[in-house]
């Protein structure tokens, strides 16, 4: 009969199912899948955790899922976000009913543009936030030219390089001002960037002991000392892709992409730290792990090249020089991160650079109304 229908609606388990499909379910959700009808999910494709978002076994594909109330966090954490198609939401009156604080929450447009900064007619590239970026290597230059593309299109007034790709990063954002080793001598910044390309080269530890809030990115994240990041007297964001994430947990990398949302949330206590898990759904977990994780919706596969992730961290370094706090500053460079690479990409394959040059776009397409 499956075979036959036009359309297929999954109501196998509800919100309380938990380990994946049992076996005599396991051929109707194969079934739906093969015979070519739309698949719609009530509530949440059965199958998959609702809490978690994690698929510990089979579980329906669904088309679209038709979810009550409020959206469940699986369905919006991968791998479970994959399962369930294009989401609507049915309000059936439990807005009283909902707890005050979620587990997770999404920005939308409105919100991130609140949160951008805007100059205030007096201000100068000092008030407006001066950003520190030690990244690059002789073997990765073009790190430190990513890194300082995002950090000079973030919203800081300034942008200060520290480190060997000086010549490369002069030669294309003139702008910047280069100083030479060691960071701490480079001028006051109200934030600093610290590991993209940077390889076996110090700096991590002189930049961590520092008093303004610190991004730390890639071979920076790499024997990431958790006494030292607890340590410091300002906050700090970290922002590791799923192999590191995982690395910085002392767990296989695929523990880390089944379960995203418990994983980001161990980290962010294991390090006393705001952390940005990169990856198909980017997620960041604040250092008080009683505030919503913030799951991001502008994320695009186009976002899968080289490059990328350095754009984002001088991003999100911009915007913790201009005084957001990091979960806002973590939450906003994603979301606007997102959003470029949609505009740039319009469904083609786009560069790093692409990106860092369309941020402009989508910073001007949030605050228009």
């Amino acid at each position: 009969m499956i075979a036959a229908a036009d359309v297929v609606l999954d109501g196998i388990t509800g919100i309380g199912g938990r380990g994946g499909l049992r076996p005599d379910a396991v051929p109707f959700a194969r079934a739906a899948r093969g015979s070519g009808a739309l698949v719609v999910a009530v509530d949440l494709p059965s199958g998959v955790e609702a809490d978690t978002g994690e698929v510990k076994g089979e579980a329906v594909r669904a088309d679209a899922t038709v979810t009550f109330g409020t959206h469940k966090p699986g369905l919006l954490v991968d791998p479970a976000h994959q399962y369930a198609g294009a989401l609507r939401l049915v309000d059936i009156g439990l807005g009283p009913r909902l707890p005050s604080v979620p587990d997770l929450e999404a920005l939308q447009h409105a919100d991130v543009g609140r949160l951008l900064p805007v100059p205030a007619p007096d201000s100068d590239k000092y008030r407006r936030g001066v950003v520190g970026v030690v990244a690059g290597s002789a073997r990765y230059p073009g790190a430190a030219v990513l890194a300082v593309a995002g950090a000079v299109h973030g919203g800081a007034g300034a942008v200060r390089y520290v480190g060997p790709g000086a010549d490369a990063v002069i030669a294309r954002f003139p702008e910047v001002l280069v100083h030479g080793w060691p960071p701490s001598r480079a001028g006051r910044v109200q934030a600093w960037v610290v590991g993209p390309g940077l390889g076996d080269a110090p700096g991590v530890a002189e930049v961590l002991e520092s008093d303004v809030p610190v991004l730390v990115d890639a071979d920076g994240l790499r024997g990431l000392d958790p006494d030292a990041v607890r340590a410091r007297s300002a906050p700090t964001l970290l922002t590791p892709h799923a192999g590191e994430a995982a690395a910085l947990l002392g767990v296989d990398r695929g523990e880390v992409e089944a379960a995203r949302l418990g994983s980001v949330r161990s980290l962010a206590a294991k390090y006393g730290a705001t952390v940005l898990l990169k990856g198909s759904t980017t997620l960041v977990a604040d250092a008080d792990t009683r505030r919503p994780v913030r799951v991001n919706p502008t994320g695009t596969s186009w976002l899968a090249t080289a490059g990328s992730g350095d754009v984002l961290s001088g991003l999100a370094g911009s915007l913790l020089a201009a005084g957001l706090e990091p979960l806002d500053a973590g939450s906003a460079a994603a979301y606007l991160h997102g959003l470029a690479a949609r505009l740039a990409s319009l469904d083609a394959p786009v560069s790093a650079q692409d990106v860092a040059g369309a941020i402009p776009r989508a910073w001007r397409d949030t605050r228009t109304p």
